[in-house]
């Protein structure tokens, strides 16, 4: 844990107004990842409404049901992995997939939840850029779901305006999920928050929301989940439970270290499987792929897709 403070502090004195984010690991924390979390078993009554939740055919091709929606990117949606993918950003996202990956040889891995400790830490964009780099390799099949159900932001980022989704589900009658789109560009699959109700978390311990997520695995081989932060909602203690691993963004200058801390201790440390720092500037691997870059964006250009 000592080290990601040591890496605040140094990003902090590093950063400089980077215009574009780029993500530093911390794989200090990835020796989480290694221990196999133990599955909850869901409640009577929560197996009870998993019979009600969907009558929709499972097979991995249920997803070609949903219609398709155009993205429009704006200037500030900070979608690197779209909009410039030779960036050390985009590079950053794709290694943290490959991680990912590899995590999933040892153990259940593919609901992954992002989360952060206060707001304005990126998680939101980390989730996005995340998803849409999974759906890269080998066209797999990827949700994002929009789990900040007080303030959901993940529809705007896209340029989609207001959709109904996952709230709208969860406050109507038991029944098929119809609230899923295919984002044209991205490749991968979109779950909006939809509209926000009064009580968001009485409405996520309803146990339709469990049912829901176990169909969902059955469609897709990645569930991204933006979650509201840990600090001091406890929404995210749902997720949390649901999720196979989490990821949690921090950022210089946003994150003090005693909110950190707050942060990793409210998470169960089974599925905790790494930190990222957002808006960090690391001079040394900056100018080596920025040397890098030229000489070999022809090649690069030439290989499949990841």
């Amino acid at each position: 844990m000592s080290h990601i403070f040591d890496a605040l502090q140094r990003s902090e004195a590093e950063q400089s107004g980077a215009e574009a984010p780029a993500l530093s690991v911390a794989t200090e924390l990835i020796k989480a990842a290694e221990r196999k979390t133990t599955t909850e078993r869901e409640t009577s009554g929560e197996r009870d409404l998993a019979a009600q939740v969907v009558t929709q055919d499972s097979s991995p091709t249920a997803v070609d049901q949903f219609p398709s929606l155009q993205v429009v990117l704006s200037a500030q949606s900070r979608m690197v992995c779209l909009t410039d993918r030779e960036s050390l950003a985009a590079e950053k996202f794709r290694f943290l997939s490959v991680r990912l990956r590899q995590l999933r040889q040892n153990r259940p891995l593919k609901k992954i939840l992002i989360t952060s400790s206060i707001p304005q830490e990126g998680k939101s964009m980390v989730a996005a850029n995340l998803a849409c780099t999974l759906a890269r390799r080998q066209h797999q099949k990827t949700l994002l779901l929009d789990g900040d159900l007080r303030r959901p932001a993940l529809s705007q980022t896209f340029g989609l305006g207001k959709l109904p989704g996952l709230c709208d589900w969860l406050q109507g009658e038991p029944g098929p999920m119809r609230n899923i789109y295919r984002l044209e560009g991205p490749g991968c699959w979109f779950l909006p928050a939809g509209s926000s109700p009064k009580n968001p978390l009485e409405l996520m311990q309803s146990g339709r929301l469990t049912a829901l997520l176990d169909q969902l695995a059955t469609w897709f081989e990645w569930i991204v989940i933006d979650s509201p932060p840990v600090l001091p909602l406890g929404d995210t203690s749902i997720w949390s439970r649901l999720a196979d691993g989490v990821l949690l963004v921090t950022r210089p200058g946003a994150t003090q270290k005693e909110q950190l801390q707050r942060g990793l201790e409210a998470i169960d440390q089974s599925k905790l499987i790494g930190a990222l720092l957002n808006s960090s500037r690391e001079a040394a691997s900056s100018d080596y792929y920025s040397r890098y870059v030229p000489s070999a964006v022809a090649a690069h250009n030439n290989l499949p897709e990841e």
